[in-house]
């Protein structure tokens, strides 16, 4: 369902795990892939993935926590996609990251970026997330993508967090 707006794009990977979503997106033509994990297990199966399909260019692997990476943007940074799937008994993960991404780093997204949220599906994700709004919920078996957009900001300043 995203594979129209992956050609070209930006594609931030977090929570990457084995990489298998930003590899996905790397096979689509994703411009850049930047994978953020911080489970030296996870890493290894990564770099391994990566090593096996013999990709060697078009993405950038983050050693650290999500938290600290979204702290401490890149200069110039602008993602197209960013996709979460944090470990789901980590449920305090989700509120983190998206309000990370809806506020103090909200510079990661580019004008138009989208940011898809995979968790339980009896997890229930707020509507908002400061500058982000769930724009569509899909439902399969046990899982949910949550799809945000950031929404412009108002006249003031006031971006209507929650």
């Amino acid at each position: 369902m995203l594979a129209p707006r992956i050609a070209g794009a930006r594609f931030l990977d977090l929570y990457a795990g084995s990489g298998a979503v930003g590899i996905e997106a790397l096979s689509r033509a994703a411009a850049e892939v930047v994978f953020v994990e911080r489970a030296t297990a996870a890493l290894k199966v990564l770099r391994a993935n990566l090593d096996r399909l013999g990709l060697n260019a078009g993405f950038r692997i983050v050693a650290g926590s999500v938290g600290g990476f979204l702290r401490k943007p890149e200069a110039g940074a602008k993602f197209d996609l960013a996709f979460l799937d944090p470990p789901y008994d980590a449920v305090d993960e989700y509120a983190a990251a998206l309000d990370a991404l809806g506020g103090s780093a909200g510079g990661l997204l580019a004008d138009g970026a989208l940011v898809i949220a995979e968790h339980r599906r009896k997890e229930k994700l707020e509507d908002r997330y400061g500058a982000l709004v769930r724009t569509r919920l899909l439902e399969q078996g046990d899982a949910a993508l949550s799809f945000y957009a950031a929404i412009e900001k108002t006249v003031g300043g006031m971006d209507g967090h929650r």
